[in-house]
Parts: C-alpha cells; structure tokens; sequence
C-alpha cells in the first residue's frame, strides 16, 4: 500500500520539512507568499497577506486534513498590511490559536485603526478597496509580545524568534531548525521569480518607508547569515536556497543604494532622481547577472517598488539631515 499526499490548491507549494508557501494573490502571482508550518499536527502561519488571502490559507489547511483547532500560532513577521492585513480576520477563524506580534507592532493587531488609516493616507481609498480591505481587531489576551531569543513550540519542534530592524522596528524573523531556514519577512531582500535567470534568482534590498535604516540592515542580514542557513522563506518571494550568495549580494547592492542617496540628497527633484538612481542600480546589477529581461517589462515588474523604496530613502535621508542638524 503506498501513501500519496493529499492535493494542494493551485496556490500552495510543498516545500519539505513540514513547509508550505501560500501564494495569497496579492497584486500578482508569485509576488507575496504567507506560510503554513505542520509538525505532528500542529500547525502555524507566518505571515499573513491582506485579509483577501485568508481563504486560500484556510483552504490549504483544510486540504492537509487539519481543521483550525490545529493552529497554535499566528506570526506576522512585522504589521505591514501585505504581510498582516489578514492576521485580524484569520483569527477569527482559528479558536485555539495566539498571535505573537513584536512588541513595537502588537498594538497595532489589537487595535489596527491608526495602521488602517496610515495605510489609507498612502493608497488612497480604492487602492485599499480593492487590495487591502477593512482590518479586524484581536482581542489584547489572545496576542502575545515577542521577544529576541524566544522559544516557540510547534509540535515536536521549536520555532526560534529573532529582533531583525532595519526594513522596520517592529519586524522580527523565524529560525525553523528542522529546515534550517529563515522566515525573513522583508529583512533578507525581495527577489522576484520573472527576474530569474537560468534558474538563478536576483535579489535586492528593500528601502520601503518608513524606517529605513542601513546600518541596523546590514546587521541583522548578518546575524541570519551567523547561522549558516540553508534557505531562506521571502514574502517576496518563496523559498531560495544558495543563501550566502544572496546575502552578500544583496549587501553589496544596499551599499551601491546608500552611497547612491547620499549624493542625491540635496539635488532639486530628489523623489525622482532616487528613483532613477535606483532603476540604474537595479538594472546594472540584473545585467551582470546576465538577465536579457526588457527594460519595459523591468519597468512593469518593479514601478511598485522603485517609488516606494525611493520614498523609504528620502525619510532615511531628511531623517539624517535633521539628526545632523541638532
């Protein structure tokens, strides 16, 4: 008798050791990536996406045989919305679980108000409408603060939580010993599976408002590196291995991006030439690596990221010009 996996949604992977990558289709395929961790039946999410996803998470555990009694724990690696607007509203779903948040973004779960409305002053109403919707509250006792070096049970395994600022205060990421890989939120990078070439991935640091800061980056994409891993999990996007190329190229680009916005920042239309500063950056880099992607379908593929992480260094830049003014 020979045992088969049960199917999985067109939008869940399998990715061994108990790991599964959800794509939550928000914005497009293969762009934002929640997980669903198993051991001996116990079960935890990381990351969410929006609160549109929690129907395809909610349908990839019913697919594993495991009802929501079984999740133990929901773990957003940091507050932003597409990798917790759907934290709220999947708690709801989920009797047993607690949601363990960072300290700096746990009121933000419990009352998500001031999030929604931050959120609403960048996109815009139909913007939110259309990607992010209305967020759900948790009540205060079912959230739990984390802590740098926190343990977390999760069956026959221990999940191990790390403080990792630098894309945001309130981030922190997850060891998996059993895979040996990081859960890494935005802390390790953005790599895009269309920027792919010949099977190898590229990868860039992201800059996105509004706590960009360099030198706290660089320390924590080294502490992840300390550990040796032999994968790491990006919301953005899925699972890659080859983990020390990707991270010392990542750190070589963050110090061609940093070096890029200093010497912009007090040129006249700074936004604008952040951004074209950083498209060069970018592409130079891709071109290295021997991509023959077109410039328009770079274009279409990174506009998104490009305007946000421009707008992440002219906060990192006036943040600097006040501090040395003071």
């Amino acid at each position: 008798m020979t045992f088969s996996a049960p199917p999985l949604p067109d939008y869940a992977r399998d990715l061994g050791h108990g790991v599964y990558a959800i794509d939550t289709g928000f914005q497009r395929p293969n762009f934002d990536a929640a997980y669903l961790v198993i051991d001996a039946g116990r079960a935890a999410f990381i990351d969410t996406g929006p609160r549109f996803a929690v129907p395809r998470l909610l349908g990839t555990l019913a697919a594993l045989g495991l009802d929501a009694a079984a999740v133990d724990w929901v773990i957003p690696t940091h507050v932003h919305l597409d990798h917790a607007g759907g934290v709220g509203t999947l708690m709801r779903e989920l009797p047993h679980a607690r949601a363990l948040v960072h300290p700096r973004g746990a009121r933000h779960m419990i009352d998500p108000s001031a999030l929604y409305e931050g959120a609403l002053a960048v996109y815009g109403a139909e913007e939110m409408a259309r990607s992010y919707g209305t967020l759900d509250s948790i009540p205060a006792e079912r959230v739990l603060n984390s802590h740098d070096g926190q343990r977390v049970p999760l069956g026959g395994r221990e999940l191990l939580i790390h403080d990792a600022p630098g894309h945001a205060r309130h981030h922190h990421v997850i060891w998996d010993p059993v895979s040996r890989g990081w859960f890494t939120g935005d802390t390790f990078g953005i790599s895009y599976r269309e920027m792919d070439t010949d099977g190898r991935p590229w990868i860039f640091p992201t800059t996105t408002p509004v706590q960009f800061e360099p030198e706290v980056l660089r320390a924590s994409v080294e502490r992840m590196l300390s550990f040796a891993p032999d994968c790491v999990y990006l919301t953005h996007y899925s699972r890659l291995g080859d983990v020390a190329t990707l991270g010392a190229a990542q750190l070589r680009l963050l110090d061609e991006v940093v070096a890029m916005g200093l010497r912009l920042a007090t040129v006249d239309n700074r936004h604008a030439a952040l951004i074209d500063g950083l498209r060069q950056i970018y592409l130079a880099d891709l071109r290295r690596q021997g991509s023959t992607l077109s410039d328009a379908e770079f274009q279409r593929l990174m506009d998104l990221d490009l305007e946000l992480n421009a707008q992440g260094m002219g906060v990192w830049l006036d943040r600097m010009q006040r501090q040395a003014r003071a």
